[in-house]
């Protein structure tokens, strides 16, 4: 058995969603079906998912979101009209919609939630109309209904470990399940989302919990490349990597899948296999605990904007005992998690997103690092991009730093800081944004030889 998720863009229009049916029908082990919320048509579209946290938010300032309710019942309503579904499932999910923003706004956190995970639920409605019309039965499934429980975090959920052995359940099931993505309920029975693109993590879990075959994600891409093909043209495609690797990728840039995705499927030791829905005859990329590392050292070279580094110099600082747990606990004080701590005898550099941070709380963060720390210098630098070179054969691999590090010399891209985890999978250099993309194309360059860019 299968379960197969859908992106936005898979299921952004009629068209789009014909071609989901297609492929469904294509494979009989295709049961369980999971779906994103709409997503954009073309480059300046809207997702659905923005209008509704927009509508949520408009509520809560006690402003009418007339307009935007309108907004995403016509995008529901243009999938009914190419589909030929009747008025009546437009207009379902048009009460739905009214009747969440009609609810309890006492707890805002909690009114957001459940306002914007209705992308998700009411596409999973239509999508299941569409195959019933089809004369194919098929089943929408509530979260609730199935046991996916989630812990009450909003916008980062965690799904609870019960939650496994209840959706093994669903396998009892007849027809084609099709399964909202993005959230789940907690025990007292509120709707919580995973974190954006949480209907990766959707999958996933379901995956783990029906003890499938194959986990599938269809999005827009025919593999998983490289590298960014908007910075080098024409990438290689990765035919296998294994879920360290996406890991290590996906968090350092790779949008094809979120981050946290893979860890439910990678638990189970289920198999992952990336899918273009525009494209399905083409193989993908497959997904896996292990592989065979005979390609070289590197399988792929992502990178991302939007870090600083908070740099700490202590003459000694390596004798005293604490001095990083203190730092640490300053962030801490602040509500800041970090990304990266490259440190040398007298010296750490904290590696954050910039998001976090604003004026004011840069400089009373320096002000009590140099007054709790009896810190040499404090210098908070910004406009970082982090570069990850990842790949599992480094661990076997000698010079591949030196080999990484002269070719960002050779492009004359100053290196801020380098990291490398103690797993051996990956290396991060820290680098000025406006160096980032010559950075990365050096790298290919290096790795999977010239290209033209």
């Amino acid at each position: 058995m299968k379960v197969v998720k859908f992106g936005g863009s898979s299921l952004a229009s009629g068209k789009q969603i014909e071609k989901v049916f297609q492929i469904v029908q294509s494979d009989s082990q295709r049961k369980v079906i999971v779906v994103s919320a709409p997503g954009k048509r073309f480059a300046t579209d809207d997702k659905v998912t923005d209008l509704l946290i927009e509508c949520a938010e408009q509520c809560l300032l006690n402003n009418d979101p007339l307009e935007l309710v309108e907004r995403v019942i016509e995008r529901y309503s243009s999938i009914a009209v190419e589909l030929q579904l009747p008025s009546e499932v437009v207009k379902e999910i048009e009460n739905d919609l009214t009747g969440r923003l009609a609810g309890d706004r006492s707890k805002p956190k909690q009114f957001v939630e459940l306002v914007k995970a209705s992308g998700e639920d009411n596409h999973a409605k239509l999508v299941a109309a569409y195959f019933r019309k089809q004369g194919v039965e098929a089943h929408y499934v509530n979260p609730k209904d199935a046991g996916l429980f989630v812990s009450a975090d909003p916008g980062n959920a965690q799904v609870l470990q019960e939650s496994y052995e209840l959706l093994y359940s669903l396998r009892e099931r007849s027809g084609i399940l099709i399964f909202p993505g993005f959230f789940g309920y907690s025990k007292a029975g509120d709707v919580y989302t995973f974190s954006r693109s949480g209907s990766d993590v959707t999958g996933s879990i379901l995956a783990n919990g029906l003890k499938a075959d194959q986990y599938e994600n269809f999005t827009d891409v025919d593999a998983v490349y490289s590298v960014n093909p908007s910075i080098v043209s024409q990438p290689k495609e990765v035919k296998e990597l294994t879920y360290r690797e996406m890991r290590e990728l996906s968090y350092a840039g790779f949008t094809v899948l979120h981050d946290e995705a893979l860890v439910p499927a990678f638990k189970a030791g289920i198999p992952v296999q990336i899918k273009n829905t525009n494209n399905p005859s083409a193989p993908g990329t497959k997904i896996v605990s292990e592989r065979d590392n005979a390609n070289g050292p590197v399988i792929g070279i992502a990178s991302d904007q939007g870090f600083c580094s908070i740099y700490v110099s202590k003459y000694l600082m390596n004798r005293e005992v604490g001095f990083g747990r203190k730092l640490l606990a300053i962030l801490e004080s602040f509500g800041l998690s970090y990304e990266h701590i490259p440190s040398g005898i007298d010296d750490i550099s904290i590696i954050l997103r910039e998001s976090q941070f604003n004026p004011l709380m840069e400089k009373e963060i320096k002000s009590r690092i140099e007054a709790e720390l009896h810190t040499d210098e404090v210098v908070i630098e910004h406009g970082l991009a982090l570069i990850m070179v990842v790949g599992e054969g480094m661990r076997h691999n000698i010079g591949t730093t030196a080999r990484a590090s002269k070719a960002l010399a050779n492009a004359n891209v100053n290196i801020e800081m380098i990291n490398q985890g103690s797993s051996e999978v990956s290396m991060m250099f820290g680098v000025k944004e406006i160096d980032e993309k010559r950075a990365v194309r050096a790298l290919y360059e290096e790795f999977f030889a010239a290209v033209t860019v």
